[in-house]
């Protein structure tokens, strides 16, 4: 499970990350005690399930070596492991943030490169 993880989040979310150097969390992060991130694999279910149509919206990719013990892979849709991060994600350890539009379709386009 050493593949790049991904945490999708609102423009003025993360503007506000920047001002402190972190990313806090959502508010369903803050409700659950943990921020959400997803695989490669599991971020169109992410899309669909929890963002449909949003625009707005960026993609954070992280390297799960810099998250240390923080992260915790864990049952969650249909039993499936997610990658859940307790704690801040310090934005110095980003590899990239990239947005995320949506097609003539509604459904977002995730950049070249991610693997989904």
């Amino acid at each position: 499970m050493g593949d790049t993880l991904y945490k999708i989040c609102t423009e003025a979310a993360f503007a506000e990350a920047q001002s402190m150097g972190r990313f806090e969390g959502s508010e369903d992060d803050t409700s659950d005690g943990f921020i959400h991130l997803s695989a490669p694999h599991q971020l169109p279910g992410t899309l669909a399930k929890h963002f449909p149509g949003r625009s707005g919206l960026l993609l954070l990719a992280i390297d799960p070596q810099t998250l240390g013990d923080a992260l915790r892979w864990e049952p969650s849709r249909g039993g499936a492991l997610f990658p859940h991060l307790y704690g801040s994600l310090d934005l110095a350890t980003l590899l990239s943030v990239e947005t995320l539009p949506l097609g003539q379709d509604g459904s977002h386009r995730l950049p070249s490169g991610v693997v989904a």
